[in-house]
């Protein structure tokens, strides 16, 4: 991104190094390092799709915080408001092992860390004057009370200067419970222009929790909402918006690794949302670069450049010379 060109898109929250195992944890083993984070994974698949992203938040003054601001400048994601926490804060950490097939179990260790410490003088001043969309997930208000507190008042400043604000729910239940969730995400429901879910996330963003699936997307629309994406895992994704209601089967391919696979339909999304795309050819980019993420190891390193959007079209055995 050159400095004379604002983001297309903002997004902030936490993104920790990554230790990534080939089996269970307790027999020991190798592991490898990389980093993720949902905010950080999104920002990484809209880069590699050719758009303007800027990733804000915090990271320790330390030898992995360091790794977290290398990646994301590599990939191409503008950290200029990112910043290192001189406090003593570490930056997190996450542990991955696979279990059954593509289950995979993930211990944090966040508790006390440098990106749960983000506040609004990190992330407001990265909200330059043409920026079209902000980012947030339901994972930064978890984190503790500065870190809600960024995300509220990001929300706000975003909807007042004519952003569109994209909420993806992304509900973490080792990080706090249905009733805090549900506190936090009503309270920025007024500033939310496109909100993802999954279909077992939807009663966290209602008054009523045991509304079905019609009911509340129904009232997220008569809210002020303007779209509603409803992503169905395996079975694909729904949209919603005022003019009705659009499916998109998933792609069929042979599942590695899941995680990640929902940061990467939401790149997908925003980028398709970005270009002008409709809302069925939003629905196909998200799934395609879902599909990326889910065939194969990592959170965002399979994660696909605008060029490669098309390989699920190519023939079985296809070799690309």
């Amino acid at each position: 991104m050159t400095a004379s060109a604002a983001p297309e898109v903002v997004t902030f929250g936490e993104t920790m190094a990554a230790l990534r195992a080939q089996g269970a944890l307790r027999l020991g083993g190798s592991l490898g390092l990389s980093v993720a984070g949902a905010e950080s994974n999104v920002a990484i698949g809209l880069a590699r799709l050719g758009h303007r992203v800027r990733w804000a938040g915090r990271v320790g003054a330390d030898e992995l915080g360091a790794l977290v601001l290398r990646t994301l400048r590599a990939e191409g994601v503008d950290t200029e408001h990112a910043a290192v926490d001189d406090t003593g804060r570490p930056t997190g950490l996450l542990l991955t092992e696979p279990r059954l097939g593509t289950l995979t179990r993930v211990s944090y260790y966040r508790a006390g860390s440098a990106g749960s410490a983000v506040s609004p003088a990190d992330v407001l001043p990265a909200l330059a004057s043409g920026t079209r969309v902000l980012h947030l997930t339901g994972i930064t208000p978890a984190l503790g009370p500065s870190a809600a507190e960024a995300v509220q008042a990001a929300a706000e400043a975003a909807h007042d200067a004519g952003m569109t604000v994209c909420l993806d729910v992304n509900y973490r239940s080792r990080l706090w419970s249905h009733d805090r969730a549900r506190t936090a995400l009503r309270a920025l429901l007024a500033h939310t222009d496109l909100l993802i879910a999954s279909e077992d996330e939807l009663p966290l963003v209602l008054e009523r929790a045991d509304a079905g699936e019609s009911e509340a997307v129904h009232s997220l629309l008569s809210a002020g909402v303007d779209e509603v994406v409803v992503k169905r895992g395996a079975h694909g994704a729904t949209g919603f918006t005022a003019e009705g209601a659009t499916d998109r089967a998933a792609r069929r391919v042979d599942a590695v690794d899941l995680v990640g696979a929902g940061d990467a339909f939401v790149a997908g999304y925003l980028s398709g949302l970005l270009d002008g795309a409709d809302l069925p050819a939003r629905l196909h980019r998200a799934v395609t670069t879902a599909a990326f993420a889910v065939a194969t190891r990592g959170d965002w390193e399979g994660l696909p450049t605008r060029d490669e959007l098309g390989l699920f079209d190519q023939p079985d055995g296809t070799t690309i010379r």
